[in-house]
């Protein structure tokens, strides 16, 4: 971790512990070395960096392009291994980024669904994931996200509410889960890392488990 990372990442760790009562489970299924995707849902503005703290290592983010614009939190944004995007055009240059770090053997989290959920509920996921997934055939860490949304809404209005982080088994791909370069593939990629998103639960206080089965490519 870079300085300013490490310091972002213990003052956000702080935050989530003490303003929002932050419970992450699942933690042993992050991948400890090598490049991942780590795959959220996302409700709230507070998602990015629930997801980073959540991580004991550091991982790059996507965000949007606009957002550098900002005065002092743009400079700051993009300190902390940001790669913006261009959502209105469909930005290529950040999916080649996003290849570019994961073959350097980063962590990348992304949100399949694109943008903040309205209701909080889970949205189908886009297409964008699944195009970086049958580009690096990287494990895919699904994660799912419990109480941003009372948090923090896309309506705004911050609240300090109990918040936990549901870490997953990864999904593993193989070349022959790409069935073509078409859009309706990358689809498919995506609505499948959706499901294992959707299948994660808080563990009971008998302590069941967090996740779903592994999936590995068949």
């Amino acid at each position: 971790m870079t300085p300013i990372y490490r310091a972002g990442h213990t003052l956000c760790a702080l935050i989530a512990k003490f303003g929002f009562g932050l419970k992450v489970f699942g933690q042993e299924n992050l991948i400890q070395d090598g490049p991942a995707i780590l795959a959220s849902n996302h409700a709230s503005y507070l998602d990015p960096p629930l997801v980073g703290v959540s991580c004991p290592n550091d991982i790059y983010y996507l965000a949007r392009k606009s957002l550098m614009d900002w005065p002092i939190l743009g400079w700051l944004i993009k300190q902390l291994n940001t790669i913006p995007i261009d959502r209105e055009r469909g930005d290529l240059g950040a999916v080649k980024a996003v290849l570019r770090i994961l073959k350097a053997g980063k962590q990348v989290i992304m949100f399949p669904e694109g943008t903040r959920s309205s209701d909080g509920k889970l949205q189908p996921g886009r297409a964008g994931i699944g195009l970086i997934i049958a580009k690096s055939l990287v494990p895919v860490v699904p994660v799912r996200i419990f109480g941003s949304f009372d948090a923090l809404p896309r309506s705004g209005g911050l609240r300090f509410t109990r918040i936990k982080v549901v870490i997953g088994k990864p999904l593993y791909f193989r070349k022959e889960d790409v069935a073509s370069d078409e859009r309706d593939a990358y689809q498919a990629l995506s609505d499948r890392v959706m499901a294992a998103i959707a299948e994660l639960q808080v563990p009971s206080a008998r302590g069941s488990a967090p996740s779903g089965k592994q999936q590995k490519a068949a």
